[in-house]
């Protein structure tokens, strides 16, 4: 486990750039969709959740474990699920801080999708007193 000392040196704390995990989970785990067939008007929101969100903690190398919620409003397409699950599960073992990995996931379903509208929340379980909670939102109000 890192020190908070070894933290303030700058030794054993390393988080990779987002811009390198989204490459390699493009290869690993992409994203895939499916056509979208609306036939009425109104908003069509989809909600998809995944409860055993895990990744590692940069800092002190443990694992953190959470859920995420993704709500949207396609447009042409809709994030095929098992994709998305083997996408998640692709996180398991990276050293990633939660909120890299909200914008992560998020920026990786935007392009993927391309909804009208989107939020995402990822809620972080209680690890040593200290909850987190990441939103972010696209094209809508918070």
């Amino acid at each position: 486990m890192t020190t908070f000392k070894q933290y303030e040196e700058g030794k054993d704390f390393k988080e990779r750039s987002a811009s390198e995990i989204r490459k390699e989970l493009a290869e690993e785990a992409p994203l895939l969709s499916f056509e979208f067939q609306e036939q009425g008007p109104g908003e069509h929101w989809v909600s998809i959740s995944s409860p055993e969100f895990t990744a590692i903690c940069p800092f002190s190398n443990w694992p953190d474990f959470g859920s995420i919620t993704i709500q949207y409003v396609p447009d042409k397409k809709c994030l095929e699920l098992k994709s998305f699950k083997i996408y998640i599960h692709a996180f398991r073992d990276r050293k990633i801080f939660h909120e890299t990995a909200t914008e992560v996931i998020f920026t990786d379903f935007i392009e993927a999708i391309k909804p009208k509208k989107a939020k995402i929340c990822i809620d972080m379980n209680v690890r040593g007193n200290v909850k987190t909670i990441c939103n972010k939102y696209y094209n809508c109000e918070a």
